[in-house]
């Protein structure tokens, strides 16, 4: 039980740091149409951010669910 617990503070952890590593340029600016550029495909490193970002959500999900059963 301590464990899902340690885990799930370590996941959630790693899931904040590679959600802020996805810089997509202009913050703000780009929201109001100050940035022209249109982001079809993800490569190189923007892919990888993008998968680790979802395989960690759904070990944190499923961790989660975990630890309401037990």
């Amino acid at each position: 039980m301590k464990e899902l617990k340690i885990i799930q503070i370590v996941i959630s952890v790693l899931l904040i740091v590679v959600i802020l590593l996805q810089n997509k340029g202009a913050a703000l600016g780009g929201v109001f149409g100050g940035n022209n550029t249109v982001f079809l495909t993800k490569r190189g490193i923007e892919k990888k951010l993008l998968i680790a970002t979802i395989i960690l959500a759904v070990l944190f999900f499923a961790i989660s669910l975990a630890s309401l059963l037990y």
